[in-house]
């Protein structure tokens, strides 16, 4: 799969904020949902991808050792409703929803750009 540990897949460290929604050999389509509040256990998205942006709100991804590696306040301007853009594989993070909606992604990971 990839340099980290399966157990920090997404769809397995951390199910109850993401679902598959389609996957075959290139790709994998996920939904992330992370409500107001909550915080995602630790995990990792071993693959890039192109995000689609359901709903945004403001959020702070921190690594594995609880070191913030980014705070969406800093993006201007913030992503909205029906954007979308780039990601790159993520190490292990964890996401903890600081706004007061939900935080709502779905996510197309390439699999064959690991």
């Amino acid at each position: 799969m990839s340099k980290w540990s399966e157990s920090l897949d997404a769809m397995s460290a951390a199910p109850q904020h993401h679902r598959v929604l389609f996957e075959n050999e290139e790709v994998r389509v996920i939904e992330t949902l992370i409500p107001p509040g909550e915080e995602t256990n630790v995990h990792t998205h071993c693959w890039p991808g192109a995000l689609y942006v359901k709903s945004w709100t403001e959020f702070i991804r921190f690594d594995d050792r609880g070191v913030e590696l980014f705070d969406s306040r800093t993006l201007n301007p913030a992503p909205l409703a029906g954007s979308s853009m780039w990601s790159p594989p993520l190490g292990p993070h964890y996401v903890r929803n600081i706004g007061n909606e939900n935080l709502h992604i779905i996510a197309t990971e390439i699999k064959s750009l690991a």
